[in-house]
């Protein structure tokens, strides 16, 4: 018999259980943010996503008024389906079973266990196994959080107990919005209304604190202070171009990433001679918070390829492969595996000649990483240096 409720399973290697605890923390930062409980279980999904590494993925709310299960959170799910489409609550359901008993369960394969029943839904997206666990608010069920997957598939032990704890902050969440959910939706209108003015003012205060670098400056000779306060006025930069473009979206503020890069890159590529930079970007949409980090990422590395990765131009030739200079990629990929995605920052330079661990740069560019749950893999050649930052496409 194939389906059984979660018991033992072989341990999963050591890196699975680090990806399930940052994801937890990720989860746990999150649900201590949130604004919005629909949004957060939309995100939710996305993250459960990344650490079972599988592509469907759904939370289902009981609904006393027709004694279903509605799917109010999904991903991998075909355009209509989420927030559409119902199960049933009863116990030849799997996520029916669950919610009625409280209990994890695993399906491995349907044609195993007849005492389940297949939705229509789970048939026309091929499912043949699948994992679920109960969303408990104050002991009692609200719902089920399921994972479903398209090839046969042992659900382990540590995935089980990873869905159960990530079911436990998204319970924890919706506990805690149930008295506030009116006034959430209140503040997020006077929020609208003050964007605008913030933004004016946030840009005004910007523009002092540079006129201030500016001012100290003429008080030193060129050399190594200008540079330091030319890299914190690249950084002010980069956060002031996030904020211009910013927009409201419901309750957050948004931004328009691929646009924000592509100002950004305009503004480093006025900033260097001889280097062209060039972007590819795929439309994506971020909380301010987590545009910040990636444009200053993207700020440092390519500062550094433009400082340091080409040899002194001369006669207007330069880069590592000729031409009228140096060039610097950048693209900016959604869709990476689970819900992830990726930016990448090359260069046609000489490489690293002399790599520094402790350099503030790098310190700097994996700071910001592991503030967005991204992480950074740099690598260099004589051809050129790659630096590449994959993270969770949350807003």
């Amino acid at each position: 018999m194939s389906a059984r409720p979660a018991g033992a399973a072989p341990p999963s290697d050591v890196d699975k259980l680090r990806r399930h605890v940052r994801i937890l923390v990720e989860l746990g930062r999150m649900a201590g943010h949130h604004t919005n409980p629909d949004r957060f279980l939309d995100q939710a999904v996305v993250q459960v996503g990344r650490a079972i590494e599988i592509h469907h993925v759904k939370i289902l709310r009981y609904r006393r008024a027709t004694a279903d299960l509605l799917m109010v959170a999904g991903t991998g799910w075909k355009e209509g389906v989420v927030r559409s489409a119902t199960f049933s609550s009863d116990l030849k359901s799997p996520p029916g079973w669950s919610f009625q008993t409280g209990e994890p369960l695993c399906v491995e394969d349907f044609d195993e266990v007849p005492e389940f029943a297949m939705s229509q839904t789970l048939k026309e997206h091929d499912i043949v196994s699948l994992a679920n666990v109960p969303v408990l608010t104050d002991g009692a069920a609200w719902g089920v959080l399921e994972v479903d997957s398209t090839v046969h598939r042992d659900f382990t032990q540590d995935s089980v107990q990873f869905m159960v704890a990530a079911a436990a902050i998204i319970g924890s969440l919706l506990r805690d919005d149930t008295s506030s959910r009116g006034e959430a939706a209140a503040q997020a209108q006077h929020r609208e209304i003050l964007l605008r003015e913030l933004q004016h003012r946030v840009k005004n205060n910007f523009q002092l604190i540079l006129a201030s670098i500016g001012l100290q400056k003429r008080r030193f000779p060129e050399g190594e202070t200008h540079r330091a306060l030319d890299h914190i006025t690249n950084r002010i930069n980069a956060i002031s171009l996030a904020h211009d473009q910013l927009a409201p979206r419901q309750d957050m503020q948004a931004v328009d990433v691929a646009r924000y890069l592509r100002a950004l890159c305009a503004s480093i590529e006025q900033q260097v001679e001889d280097v062209a930079l060039d972007i590819e970007a795929d439309e994506v949409e971020l909380s301010i918070d987590r545009a910040v980090p990636l444009g200053l990422i993207l700020n440092e590395a390519a500062t550094n390829s433009a400082k340091h990765a080409f040899p002194a131009h001369a006669g207007g030739g330069g880069g590592a492969h000729g031409g009228s200079g140096g060039r610097i990629t950048i693209k900016l990929k959604a869709g990476i595996g689970f819900g992830e995605g990726r930016l990448t920052v090359s260069d046609n330079g000489h490489g690293i000649q002399k790599k520094n661990p402790t350099g503030s740069g790098l310190k700097l560019i994996e700071s910001l990483a592991r503030q967005i749950g991204g992480q950074v893999e740099i690598e260099s050649s004589s051809s050129g240096t790659t630096t590449t930052v994959t993270f969770p496409i949350i807003s």
